[in-house]
């Protein structure tokens, strides 16, 4: 791990030095998340591709007022001739200030933002504290990423829009073939899967990404998320990764905000459909 920003305090994170960490190692730096996606650098532009249950998008772009349109276009046509729907994930600290803007004239549609948040993992409870009746079922195969599928039906209602389905594919083939930069549970009330969560690991980096953690309506407010979130911060401890990065829903942020967790910026998926 890189640990050269020395000047981070244990219980207070220098949120510049942590921002561009997170800037380069997370997003300039990105690695691919499935064995069937690429990422590429090209140009201003750092990019994957991958099938249609991957996930397909603009990580970074090195832009300003004066490229920007041209470099959107560009994006458009590459993906399009593709035939892939993707997100240009653009953050609240790009640049230029009117990216959102130029995005939009462009034909993307912005999705509800989420917050990116992050803690120390050294300073973050690792045991977790689940209701009576509640267990931890790692997901190590087809049949737990079936009950993953489940769970997240269950917690978001099956909608008819397959992601449940494409998510479950896409854990199932990178725990096949990259199992290292993965980690997936279920919380099972019984034999009823009632939340499911994963942790995005990037090998050579300081950050594990937490997804996840919706939990069936019923079993909501009994502290399950927390539990997910202590789960995978001790693996991520005993792998010896340094900091937890969530892209962080209105639902969940108090919840990580009473835990440690902090704001470091604000992320809006901006999606083009061919």
């Amino acid at each position: 791990m890189n640990h050269e920003l020395d000047r981070e305090l244990d219980h207070e994170l220098d949120h510049e030095a942590v921002l561009a960490r997170y800037d380069r190692q997370i997003r300039r730096d990105a690695q691919t998340d499935s064995p069937g996606a690429r990422v590429e650098r090209a140009g201003a532009v750092v990019r994957q591709i991958g099938a249609e249950h991957d996930w397909n998008g603009v990580h970074w772009a090195d832009v300003d007022a004066s490229t920007a349109d041209a470099v959107i276009a560009e994006q458009v046509r590459y993906y399009t001739s593709a035939g892939r729907e993707f997100e240009w994930k653009l953050h609240s600290h790009d640049r230029p200030a009117d990216l959102a803007d130029r995005l939009r004239a462009a034909g993307f549609v912005p999705e509800p933002p989420e917050t990116v948040m992050v803690a120390e993992v050294a300073g973050l409870p690792t045991e977790p504290q689940l209701p009576e009746g509640v267990r931890l079922f790692p997901v190590t195969d087809a049949a737990g990423v079936r009950l993953m599928a489940d769970a997240h039906d269950v917690a978001f209602g099956a909608d008819g829009s397959g992601l449940g389905e494409r998510l479950a594919k896409r854990v199932l083939t990178q725990l096949t073939e990259t199992p290292d930069t993965i980690v997936a549970v279920v919380a099972m009330a019984g034999d009823v899967p009632v939340s499911s969560a994963r942790m995005e690991l990037c090998p050579g980096t300081d950050f594990a990404g937490l997804w996840g953690g919706g939990t069936a309506p019923r079993w909501r407010g009994k502290g399950i998320y927390r539990a997910l979130v202590a789960h995978r911060a001790r693996i991520a401890a005993d792998r010896g990764y340094r900091y937890l990065q969530v892209d962080a829903s209105d639902d969940s942020r108090p919840i990580l905000r009473r835990l440690g967790f902090v704001q470091l910026s604000v992320t809006t998926p901006y999606v083009y459909q061919p």
